[in-house]
């Protein structure tokens, strides 16, 4: 058996294609996506009937993402905010124009059934952005924080690697967990097109939505898989890079 983690996707469909039949995917393996399936490339719709279809032959766990939110919002009232359409949104509305109104709803409660967060046996935390809680995820204060916060990651770039956790001023918030496992922020932002490990935290966006590549991590090993670069398999499309 083989745990793996799945990096933000962003409507890139073939990447994510190409990324589960590189790691040759079958029933004994566990699969960890880590939000934000949509907004970017054109393919969104077709990314979450993939994944609904992947599912139901293999053990799954998906995680919900800042965009999933909004995209659930768009697909529950048709409530189309602004800054979603700005920023992905739009070419997720376009890639819904084919499909039924009972697909719709079928992709609605995917959404609606996606967790927060997720711990494994092995106490490793797996959420889309962060958290802010000293205590742990099951004490935070605003849902919100799971899929916008980015201060974890900040933090964590921050810490000199001398320090452990045993020493004093080791940051509460990482002790409660073995590991944790993030997107939200893409490592092409710190020019680095491998996912990035600072303390016990690894970052798997390596930016899939705008010049990188899809990411998976068997969290074991620490052996990494990634797709062709985005701009690549869409050359016709900008992605998020507007």
């Amino acid at each position: 058996m083989r745990n793996l983690v799945i990096g933000d996707i962003h409507g890139g469909l073939k990447a994510l294609v190409q990324l589960i039949e590189q790691l040759k995917v079958n029933a004994s393996d566990k699969l960890v996506f880590l939000g934000d399936y949509v907004d970017g490339w054109s393919e969104s719709a077709q990314v979450m009937q993939y994944l609904i279809e992947l599912s139901n032959n293999a053990e799954c766990v998906f995680i919900k993402g800042n965009h999933d939110v909004w995209c659930e919002d768009w697909l529950r009232e048709e409530l189309a905010n602004p800054v979603w359409l700005a920023h992905g949104g739009q070419e997720t509305v376009e890639s819904y124009s084919d499909f039924t109104d009972e697909e719709k709803k079928q992709h609605l409660q995917f959404f609606q059934a996606m967790e927060l967060f997720h711990i494994d046996n092995d106490n490793r935390l797996y959420v889309h952005a962060g958290f802010t809680s000293m205590y742990g995820v099951q004490r935070e204060y605003e849902v919100r924080n799971f899929y916008f916060d980015r201060t974890l990651w900040e933090m964590a770039l921050t810490m000199d690697k001398r320090i452990d956790k045993s020493s004093g001023i080791y940051p509460d918030r990482l002790k409660h967990y073995k590991e944790i496992y993030i997107g939200h922020t893409p490592t092409i932002n710190y020019f680095k097109m491998h996912p990035m490990n600072v303390a016990n935290v690894w970052n798997i966006d390596t930016g899939a939505a705008f010049t990188g590549r899809l990411s998976a991590m068997d969290v074991d090993t620490k052996e990494v898989f990634q797709s062709d670069i985005l701009k690549d398999l869409y050359p016709n499309e900008k992605g998020r890079n507007k």
